[in-house]
C-alpha cells in the first residue's frame, strides 16, 4: 500500500525532482503534478530495479515509456526512495525525467 497521509513529518520534508524542477513539501508537490497539462496518460515499464536501503527504505529506479494525451510516445526515466512509516510505504524522495534531452 501506497500513501502520502500517514507520517506528516516525512510528507513535509518528501522531495520531487520534475525534468530539473525542485519541489519539497506535501503541498508544493500535489500542486506540481495537478497541475501537469495533460488530461490522460498511459505508460509501460520496460525495466525496473530496487535496492533495499542500509536504513530500511527501497531505492528503486523505472525506465519506461508513456504517452500523455495526443502527444507522441516519449521515454521516461524515474528514481524514487519509499520509507514504510507506520505500516504504510510513503514516497520521500522521486526524481523524474523524460528521455528527450539532447546529448552533447
Amino acid at each position: 500500500r501506497f500513501t502520502t497521509t500517514s507520517a506528516d513529518q516525512s510528507i513535509d520534508t518528501s522531495c520531487l525532482t520534475w525534468e530539473g524542477q525542485p519541489y519539497q513539501g506535501k503541498i508544493a508537490i500535489v500542486e506540481k503534478l495537478t497541475s501537469l497539462p495533460f488530461t490522460k496518460i498511459a505508460h509501460s515499464i520496460t525495466a525496473q530495479d530496487h535496492q533495499p536501503t542500509p536504513d530500511n527504505c527501497i531505492l528503486s529506479m523505472v525506465v519506461g515509456q508513456l504517452k500523455a494525451d495526443e502527444d507522441p510516445i516519449m521515454g521516461f526515466h524515474q528514481s524514487f526512495i519509499l520509507k514504510n512509516i507506520n505500516d504504510a510505504w510513503v514516497c520521500t524522495n522521486d526524481m523524474f525525467r523524460l528521455a528527450i534531452h539532447n546529448f552533447g
